[in-house]
């Protein structure tokens, strides 16, 4: 196991898995096959996670700062300690189906064409993110804070959206799915 260790252009070993209150920057976990790695307490600053497998992966209490995870399959995290947050990062195509996202950050976040579905968002923060063309599906949006949100597409009626924060004219992604026409 490594415990409180700073790596800088980390290669992965093939000895340990476990992972507790490290810093990581500039390392490249892109397309690399993290099975039953356990990283807790950690913070991940410019790293690239862009199709990294993740399949049974521990990510407890774990902070993304300016990294790249294009395509990444969260659902595929150990749900149990499940616990991220994200800052300035690239998350584009990446799922998040079934996830517990209660109280998670995402700041200044691009998230395009990714998908939240069946996932616990209540009261997650999108803080100044772009949400262009991901979908929301069955999730709980409760308290969710859109307001400084931009390109959302939520509907009401598939997600759960009570005393949810939403900003105009970011709002009218909700009615998206009416087929109205708004006029000033």
């Amino acid at each position: 196991m490594y415990q409180n260790q700073v790596f800088d252009h980390f290669q992965l070993p093939e000895e340990f898995t476990e992972f507790s209150d490290c810093t990581f920057s500039n390392s490249n976990f892109s397309e690399c096959n993290l099975h039953s790695y356990e990283f807790t307490d950690c913070t991940f600053l410019s790293c690239d996670f862009s199709m990294s497998k993740l399949e049974g992966t521990i990510f407890s209490k774990i902070k993304f700062i300016h990294c790249k995870l294009l395509g990444v399959d969260f659902s595929k995290c150990a749900k149990f300690g499940f616990s991220v947050q994200f800052e300035k990062c690239i998350l584009n195509y990446s799922l998040f189906f079934k996830n517990n996202l209660k109280k998670t950050s995402f700041i200044e976040c691009t998230i395009r064409e990714g998908l939240f579905s069946e996932a616990n968002l209540n009261l997650a923060l999108f803080n100044k993110c772009d949400l262009e063309g991901t979908a929301f599906e069955n999730n709980n949006l409760e308290g969710c804070d859109f307001s400084t949100a931009d390109n959302y597409r939520i509907s009401p009626d598939n997600n759960r959206i009570k005393k949810a924060k939403f900003s105009y004219p970011g709002v009218l992604g909700l009615l998206t799915q009416y087929n109205i026409i708004i006029e000033n």
